[in-house]
């Protein structure tokens, strides 16, 4: 049989076998509701009689039954977690003035006089291959010549992607900044005092009492934790908003130096940040767009290798930067794998659950080493994959090992070529690309993956609770969406 042929056969013998394993409940039950049918059919006027007189002498203990399960079911409802609502999220934009396109990134480099030739060749490389556009964004500090990368200059980027965000936010819900109780805000390698949480409740003159968190040196999965720090908040305070800022500062994080293993940060890093409203009050659940299902967080630093693939330290020279290691492919699959063994279990159908149980007992229990290790179907447990934009090795690695198709890979790919690598508020400009192209359907589940050092690799399930449709502004995407996607480089081993 040609091989086309037998691919096709087995395509439908595996949907068919998917469709009868997701629905054997059912299937199962059409038999036993036909007997049920059958008997009642069966009953006389006589029957019925005797039946209702049955029940009558038996009043007491309908009446304490039924008082039990509604006793019962009051306890189990309170007991549940309260439902967190995604009401919207805001991208920041920065001015097309702060575009940096690959020939100034190069002019710039060439002329900031502390990169040596072999330096500057390399960061050429790395930018013909990482899978970045010509209208990514870097902060006024790094645009100048020569760079200024002072405490000042950062700030002054903090305020402008926080803000930005905020704004927008703010004017998309309707929502005043008073209204907010819960506050998260992540930045990594940024962490000033007063802290950029207080920086917010400064500028937009929040409540007194607002509770108030700030995350530092979590790496580029921070947004997931941030999420997660914020779901769990929201489980305390009752009737309550949460807003998560998820972001990066690139000014102080600007590597001047000629370690290798720092350069690459340079080149693939850019400005961006992401707000993001939750809530759990009922109320909400009419206008919100998402409900989270799921977070799932694996730590891996407890391996010293694992823990050093991504550190920040000097160099030779006492210039500070974060090296890449070359063990970080090789950890991150390893992370990903340990994240999605506990994830699985959660989203999986059934049917997939089984091939994979099938899979694991013949080749650990009997020894089949011929049987290869099944890789579980995610696309049957999601619609929409936002998978952080490291770069393209990453995300070439992660479409290979889960099987994802370009439509599915789009998103990532074409945030990593419009923005860069925004690191942990990637995952949000993916969504918006989504939400952008009027993909999310009422019903749909999108699963949001992050990778961050220490090493970490977290995962957010959200549920559409309506179907978003296509954004006429307020969107990142908006002047471009219509033009993309577009063909990438390929990117091959340096």
């Amino acid at each position: 049989m040609p091989d086309f042929l037998q691919s096709v056969n087995l395509k439908y013998v595996k949907l068919g076998y998917h469709y009868v394993i997701s629905h054997g409940l059912f299937l199962l039950m059409i038999p036993l509701m036909l007997a049920i049918a059958a008997e009642i059919g069966r009953l006389g006027q006589e029957d019925i009689s005797q039946l209702w007189e049955h029940l009558q002498f038996n009043l007491v203990s309908i009446l304490v039954c039924s008082a039990a399960l509604v006793f019962v079911g009051t306890l189990y409802f309170m007991s549940r977690p309260r439902p967190v609502y995604l009401v919207d999220f805001a991208c920041f934009k920065p001015d097309d003035e702060r575009k940096m396109s690959m020939q100034m990134f190069m002019d710039t480099t060439e002329r900031t006089g502390t990169f040596n030739k072999t330096s500057v060749e390399f960061q050429r490389k790395i930018l013909e291959r990482c899978g970045l556009g010509d209208e990514t964004y870097l902060p006024p500090a790094i645009q100048s010549q020569p760079p200024n990368p002072c405490l000042r200059e950062a700030r002054l980027e903090a305020e402008m992607v926080m803000f930005g965000a905020l704004d927008e936010l703010f004017l998309k819900t309707g929502l005043k900044a008073k209204d907010i109780g819960i506050l998260v805000v992540n930045c990594s390698l940024f962490t000033p005092t007063p802290s950029l949480s207080s920086m917010i409740v400064n500028h937009y003159k929040m409540r007194g009492n607002i509770v108030s968190m700030n995350l530092g040196g979590m790496g580029c999965s921070a947004g997931v934790i941030a999420i997660n720090l914020a779901k769990d908040l929201l489980q305390v305070y009752r009737n309550s908003y949460a807003v998560v800022v998820s972001m990066e500062n690139i000014t102080l994080n600007w590597y001047l130096g000629n370690d290798r293993s720092k350069l690459v940060s340079n080149c693939i890093f850019r400005m961006g940040g992401a707000a993001i409203l939750l809530s759990n009050k009922r109320s909400e659940r009419r206008r919100a767009k998402y409900e989270l299902v799921h977070v799932v967080r694996t730590h891996k630093g407890a391996d010293d290798k694992c823990f050093s693939c991504v550190f920040q330290e000097e160099d030779e020279n006492s210039r500070l930067g974060v090296s890449l290691s070359r063990d970080l492919m090789g950890v991150a699959g390893d992370a990903l794998k340990a994240n999605i063994t506990t994830l699985g279990p959660l989203v999986l159908p059934l049917s997939e659950q089984i091939l994979f149980f099938a899979t694991l007992v013949g080749r650990k229990v009997f020894n089949m080493k011929k049987i290869k290790p099944y890789i579980p179907d995610f696309k049957l447990a999601f619609n929409h994959f936002c998978i952080h934009a490291g770069g393209r090795a990453v995300l070439d690695e992660i479409e290979k090992n889960l099987q994802l198709s370009e439509w599915h890979m789009e998103p990532s790919r074409m945030t990593l070529y419009r923005f860069g690598n925004t690191s942990s508020s990637s995952t949000w400009y993916e969504l918006a690309y989504t939400e952008a192209k009027g993909r999310v359907k009422q019903g749909d589940t999108v699963w949001q993956i992050a990778f961050g050092s220490g090493f970490k690799c977290n995962s957010a399930v959200w549920r559409a609770l309506r179907t978003v449709k296509r954004p006429g502004m307020h969107n990142p995407w908006t002047d471009c969406i219509d033009l993309l996607p577009v063909k990438v480089p390929t990117f091959r081993n340096l």
